[in-house]
């Protein structure tokens, strides 16, 4: 699943009341997969690489009219540390791609880029080590936003969306391209710089790695030990307080369940790419250019989101800035999965459904 997969998608064990079961994924069509390679690309800090990769998978086939514009793709954008792998699963393509879902994989084109640092994408583990580019997440849009347009010939989408740091991408393709889309899906994000609790951990995680004596400055042979704090870490933030006592009852089963975790992700998980992907925040501020978002737009958080708290009442002051602009807090209860919200999308489709209700534009 990836390392977004196990953290924020699915941080909550057990059975979700109303998802889609099991073998779901027969319901829709398998990815098509394929790379992009973007030449000479030059990120915001004045790096460049050569050759950038950029991996994606898609549903569905697009649809061109006389004019050669296609009018049914849909992008959606994966969380910090996932890929668009972590996004194929029943209870998010099973509720969404499948024959009269919202986003029937028969009628819309589905792309499902991997980020930069992410997933089959470029990242520091291929060999530049701390050497790779250090990139933002505008680059991260700029790259997806090439992806559609040169490489897939898509100069407009009938919906952007994403999941936490795909959310806070969402803001940005609002900002940066407003007249791409029709409608833009926020999931599980704010559109305001990362700071208060949010920075906190973020910090934590890339204090831990740069500190560590075995990160060697990027040049290390084995897993430093700081990669387990930082993934103990992404285990606190990603489920609510009611989840993880369920979860870990006593002491002793809080200790095993952290432990399986941590041992789980040790398997596939890079100190290098996960530096550099919550490092990857540090350029996001879409505040001072909200009213620039001309598309229809629903922000959708949850309650029990430790990452993107309710009470800071962030996201309800600033939705009065986008012109067409709707929040939505989806309230705790069992079905709820703190921050994880993001990919169960039985607890918030019907508001995407009223999103496509968007006349094309």
């Amino acid at each position: 699943m990836g390392l977004a997969a196990a953290w924020l998608a699915s941080a909550a064990t057990g059975a979700l009341p109303g998802a889609v079961a099991a073998g779901a994924e027969a319901s829709y069509p398998p990815p098509v997969q394929s790379d992009f390679l973007l030449k000479d690309f030059r990120f915001a800090s004045g790096e460049s690489l050569p050759e950038l990769r950029i991996h994606y998978r898609t549903f569905g086939t697009p649809r061109a009219d006389a004019h050669g514009v296609v009018h049914n793709a849909v992008i959606i954008l994966h969380g910090t540390g996932g890929s668009g792998a972590s996004l194929v699963r029943a209870e998010f393509a099973g509720e969404l791609f499948a024959a009269g879902q919202p986003l029937d994989a028969a009628k819309y084109f589905i792309v499902l880029p991997d980020g930069i640092g992410h997933g089959n994408s470029s990242k520091p583990s291929d060999g530049l080590h701390a050497r790779f580019p250090h990139y933002g997440y505008r680059d991260m849009v700029e790259a997806q936003y090439r992806l559609l347009t040169e490489g897939l010939h898509v100069s407009h989408a009938r919906l952007v969306m994403g999941t936490s740091m795909g959310g806070m991408h969402t803001w940005l393709w609002g900002e940066l391209h407003p007249e791409f889309m029709d409608a833009l899906m926020p999931l599980a994000s704010l559109p305001t710089q990362i700071s208060g609790r949010n920075r906190a951990w973020r910090r934590v995680i890339i204090d831990a790695i740069r500190n560590d004596p075995a990160w060697q400055g990027g040049e290390y042979s084995s897993e430093p030990p700081s990669l387990r704090t930082a993934l103990e870490m992404l285990w606190l933030v990603s489920s609510n307080p009611v989840l993880r006592q369920d979860e870990a009852p006593t002491l002793a089963r809080a200790d095993q369940a952290l432990d399986a975790y941590v041992n789980d992700q040790m398997r596939s998980a890079d100190a290098n790419d996960l530096l550099y992907a919550v490092s990857a925040s540090q350029d996001y501020d879409p505040g001072p250019a909200l009213e620039k978002i001309e598309a229809p737009l629903i922000a959708v958080n949850s309650a029990d989101d430790l990452i993107n708290p309710p009470e800071l009442k962030i996201l309800e002051r600033e939705i009065q800035r986008v012109p067409h602009g709707r929040a939505v807090v989806i309230p705790f209860s069992e079905r709820t999965r703190g921050h994880g919200s993001h990919t169960v999308a039985v607890l918030w489709k019907r508001h995407l459904e009223d999103l496509l209700k968007a006349p094309e534009r």
